[in-house]
């Protein structure tokens, strides 16, 4: 055989294994896409593995991963799950696939940080998320707003909070209020200020409809725990001026200490119990209140919209 004959055998040789090896990927992203099960999405657990796998399919390949990572929590958080064990390695691969899938950052670092049943409790994995994200999207403001956020809100460090937003205002075009962000951190702000600007900023910097639904119900607890903050003032300072407490609102502006009969961000009355705690009349209506709750309140599993 002539050595043009045997370079053209090596070459048709080398071409059927690489489209063999193409249709038992496509065959692999066929059972996936048909909803196989996630043992089946993890056969292959190492990103540098999957990504040598892909040949040239990353985009897609991050795309599964990423459904998989998000049915994967959604199936754990809509039964009060306490392990998110598959979480972390779904979202690692994804991101190594596709570092350029800002959502899997945002979300993922959510899914990964609250404490369980809200989340997998891994707030070391979503920092590593987030700062991930931001070594392959250096120029993406709203990484770092996220970033300052989750020290803010989980972990209550106000310091890498305000570093945090800080490095976010050096990124080209960023929004202005990250530097506000960054003084109310180092300044320690009150807790329900601080936290109403942060839900308002991220209600007004996404158009996705479940951040901003989540947003809203987090300004709703925030404005019931302060009504109830309030009135808890007003039944100390009746007690204090009568020595007992008072056994209604009317008692409260009888003594001219209260103007009306307060109600909650939904209209529906506060509850004043004969020991003076303030309840909610519907705390089922305000998953995120950390005041106004029955004693023993356990809240049921939560609502889909």
């Amino acid at each position: 055989m002539s050595a043009s004959r045997r370079v053209t055998a090596a070459a048709s040789i080398l071409l059927l294994l690489s489209l063999a090896s193409s249709v038992l990927l496509l065959r692999r992203l066929d059972q996936i896409r048909a909803a196989a099960t996630l043992e089946d999405v993890l056969y292959f657990s190492s990103p540098k593995l999957v990504q040598r796998l892909s040949l040239g399919y990353d985009g897609l390949l991050a795309d599964i991963y990423w459904t998989r990572a998000v049915q994967y929590f959604g199936s754990r958080h809509v039964t009060r799950a306490t392990d998110y064990n598959l979480l972390a390695p779904l979202l690692e691969i994804t991101t190594a696939l596709d570092p350029k899938l800002v959502v899997a950052y945002e979300f993922g670092a959510n899914f990964l940080g609250p404490k369980p049943p809200e989340g997998a409790g891994q707030p070391d994995k979503a920092i590593a998320l987030l700062e991930g994200g931001i070594r392959t999207n250096p120029d993406n403001w709203k990484l770092y707003y996220d970033l300052g956020f989750f020290y803010y809100m989980d972990l209550k460090d106000y310091g890498r909070a305000a570093e945090a937003f800080e490095r976010g205002t050096k990124v080209p075009k960023a929004h202005p209020f990250l530097r506000v962000l960054a003084a109310q951190m180092a300044q320690h702000a009150g807790e329900i200020q601080t936290a109403r600007m942060l839900w308002q900023a991220t209600y007004a910097t996404t158009q996705d409809d479940m951040i901003r639904q989540n947003a809203v119900e987090h300004l709703r607890a925030l404005q019931v725990d302060e009504n109830i903050t309030e009135l808890e003032k007003m039944v100390a300072q009746y007690r204090q001026q009568t020595g007992v407490a008072p056994s209604s609102f009317n008692a409260l502006i009888g003594a001219a200490i209260l103007r009306g009969v307060p109600v909650d961000p939904d209209g529906k009355p506060y509850k004043l119990m004969a020991d003076g705690r303030i309840e909610l009349r519907n705390p089922e209506d305000f998953p995120f209140v950390e005041k106004g709750l029955p004693p023993g309140y356990k809240a049921g599993p939560p609502k889909l919209h």
